[in-house]
């Protein structure tokens, strides 16, 4: 099992749309376990165990072409990430499966959200999943 050092303590996203982007982030994190956490005017923190590790604000200029990561626990929380995140308006980037280009335990899913950012959800899993689809960019 891959053991992983964090180096990023935070991540903020400006948004134009606080409302829209909060029904995306708060439906595509929720699976992976991540909760909002502090909610104000003008923007909504996310995280785990009270430690805010990432935010969306409202503000200009809006953070575009950036790309995140999140942490899953599993295939089922990739998977729930990704329809939950399609359902509210992110697009598809990559559909969720092996992403053979990191290696064979790299169980993924990207999707593109209001800001044309790509956000991830990832599972590195213990051993090499075979019983799902290979993808590529």
């Amino acid at each position: 099992m891959t053991v992983r050092r964090v180096i990023v303590d935070h991540v903020l996203f400006v948004v134009a749309d606080l409302d829209e982007s909060r029904r995306l982030y708060t439906a595509a994190l929720a699976p992976l376990g991540y909760q909002q956490l502090h909610v104000q005017d003008d923007g909504v923190s996310y995280g785990v165990d009270d430690l805010d590790d990432f935010t969306i604000a409202r503000g200009e200029p809006v953070t575009t072409a950036a790309h995140v990561a999140f942490s899953a626990g599993g295939r089922e929380a990739v998977d729930a990430f990704f329809a939950g995140a399609i359902a509210n308006g992110a697009t598809v980037r990559g559909e969720p499966g092996v992403w053979t280009r990191y290696s064979d335990r790299y169980y993924a899913a990207f999707v593109t959200d209001l800001h044309q950012n790509n956000v991830e959800a990832v599972w590195h899993a213990p051993a090499a999943v075979i019983d799902a689809p290979h993808r590529r960019f």
